[in-house]
C-alpha cells in the first residue's frame, strides 16, 4: 500500500533564515494525523541561510540523522565532537542520556537537507555523533546509509534502531526493486520518478514523501535523474 504526500500538503514554517517543510508535526505545526509513521518521528526538508544555523540546544533519547542535500553543515557538541558534513554525505547522532549541540551553516551558499528524527531502541546509551561520505554518482541500487542491524556495521552509520535508512542518485529511466523488511517512508530529495507496488503506481516530484505499508518490495522507476531516500523501521 502507497499513501502520497505531496509536497505542498506538508506543514512548514518560515522564520526568514530557516525555511523548512514538515512531513509530520513538529514545533508550532500540529496535525494529530500526522505524528509519526512508526518509529519514524521527525523528517524536516531545511533551508538554511548563509551563515546562519541552529544554536546550542539539548536532545536525549533519539536517534538523529542529517542527510545533506547541498551545501554543508558544521556541527559541534558537548562530548567535544566537531565536524563537517558536505553534499550527499550523512551524519548521525545518538543523543542517548543527553547531548547538548549546534548545527551552523559556516558557507556563502545556502544549505539544504533533511534532519530525520527515529525513536531509540536503547534508553541513555552514551552519546555519539559521525559523519560519513557515500558515493555520490548515479548508480543502479541505492546505497545503504544507515543502520541499526550488526551484520550492516562495516558499510553504513550505525542508529540504535531495527532501521535502514537508504539512499542515492539514479538516472533518468533507470528501474530498480527495492527490498521492504517492515514499513517504509520516501522522500523525493530531486527529480521524478514513480513507485510501484501490486496495489498502486504513484508519481513523486521533488520535495514529496510517501509511506510505504503492507508490501515486501516496491519497484522505483526514474522518470527524470533523481535523488531518493528510504527509511525501512519498525512499526
Amino acid at each position: 500500500m502507497i499513501k502520497h504526500y505531496p509536497y505542498k500538503s506538508l506543514g512548514g514554517a518560515n522564520h526568514g533564515w530557516l525555511k523548512s517543510k514538515h512531513h509530520f508535526s513538529f514545533a508550532n505545526y500540529y496535525n494529530p494525523t500526522r505524528m509519526g509513521f512508526g518509529k519514524l518521528r521527525v523528517i524536516n526538508d531545511d533551508w538554511v541561510e548563509p551563515g546562519m544555523g541552529f544554536p546550542s540546544h539539548p536532545h536525549r533519547n533519539m536517534e538523529i540523522i542529517s542527510f545533506i542535500r547541498s551545501g554543508e553543515i558544521t556541527h559541534q557538541d558537548s562530548t567535544g565532537n566537531k565536524g563537517i558534513t558536505k553534499t550527499g554525505e550523512v551524519q548521525v547522532m545518538s543523543a542517548g542520556k543527553g547531548i547538548v549541540h549546534s548545527e551552523y551553516n559556516r558557507t556563502k551558499d545556502p544549505l539544504t537537507f533533511y534532519q530525520i528524527w527515529l525513536e531509540t531502541n536503547k534508553n541513555d546509551v552514551t552519546p555519539r555523533w559521525e559523519s560519513k561520505k557515500f558515493p555520490t554518482k548515479q548508480a543502479a541500487v541505492l546505497t545503504l546509509l544507515a543502520s541499526g542491524y550488526p551484520e550492516d556495521k562495516d558499510k553504513a552509520l550505525f542508529i540504535n534502531q531495527e532501521a535502514r535508512i537508504y539512499g542515492g542518485k539514479l538516472a533518468k529511466g533507470t528501474l530498480i526493486e527495492q527490498d521492504i523488511r517492515h514499513q517504509a517512508y520516501i522522500l523525493a530529495s530531486d527529480g521524478m520518478f514513480k513507485v510501484e507496488d501490486s496495489s498502486a503506481n504513484i508519481t513523486m516530484n521533488k520535495g514529496d514523501g510517501a509511506e510505504i505499508s503492507q508490501s515486501s518490495s516496491i519497484r522505483l522507476r526514474a522518470t527524470t535523474d533523481c535523488e531518493i531516500i528510504i527509511i525501512d523501521t519498525i512499526k
